[in-house]
């Protein structure tokens, strides 16, 4: 049997962290794996705060200058990984359709919906990501789940809605075009350069990420979302 700690180990010397895992039933819309066998376990790694930024930046892919840097990034390193276990790696950015990797993190540990929409964990905060899904053949022995409430249960005065300059968080909606056409303004700048204000403002997490790590993300959904010119 592959021993979870032998996956964190060479998920931790790739760059990225495990973010727990679950043995899948019916409901959890895990497929077959790619040899046709029944998957066992799913293991999701991720990143937490700015623990992924050194290997990334580090990385060819980074530097190459080539489209979707991270996706590229995060599927070398995933296929390897899987390659050493005798896993299949499945990524969120495939599809459409895509594969439900909300669903799978709240399988695999105790994260929540935040009002943003974005999953919140009670240490991390909003300062972190689900990259790859490795599903396993053989059993692998998890460890046990520890549940834990929602902090934004908590959190009366819930700044998260309240510190978007152009109110694209709602609570119910996000209003894309608005935060897109903020960035693209000049009084976006500080959005660009820190990250998210509205992610920012959360009270909860132990570590954010980087402020080159935010300066890419933040970047990378401008060029996905910027208005058309003139507007």
């Amino acid at each position: 049997m592959t021993r979870f700690a032998d996956i964190a180990t060479a998920v931790a010397a790739a760059g990225l962290s495990v973010r727990g895992g679950f043995h899948p039933e019916g409901r959890d819309g895990v497929p077959p794996r790619a040899d046709g066998r029944v998957v066992r376990a799913v293991i999701l790694l991720g990143n937490v705060g700015a623990s992924m930024w050194p290997a990334f930046e580090a990385s060819a892919e980074f530097r190459d200058g080539l489209d979707h840097p991270l996706d590229r990034w995060t599927r070398r390193v995933g296929a390897a990984l899987s390659a050493r276990f005798g896993a299949t790696a499945l990524y969120p950015f495939d599809g459409p359709p895509h594969w439900p990797f909300q669903r799978w993190a709240q399988r695999a540990e105790s994260v929540h919906a935040s009002p943003l929409g974005l999953l919140i964990h009670p240490d991390h905060g909003l300062s972190h990501a689900y990259r790859v899904a490795l599903l396993f053949r053989e059993p692998v022995e998890l460890p046990p789940r520890i549940e834990r409430a929602s902090p934004c249960d908590a959190c009366t005065g819930k700044p998260c809605l309240t510190a978007c300059p152009v109110g694209a968080f709602t609570g119910a909606t996000y209003e894309v075009a608005a935060c897109a056409a903020h960035l693209a303004s000049s009084s976006g700048a500080d959005c660009i350069a820190l990250g998210c204000r509205a992610r920012r403002a959360c009270p909860i997490g132990d570590v954010g990420y980087a402020p080159a790590q935010s300066n890419f993300h933040m970047s990378a959904f401008l060029r996905a979302h910027a208005p058309p010119a003139g507007c």
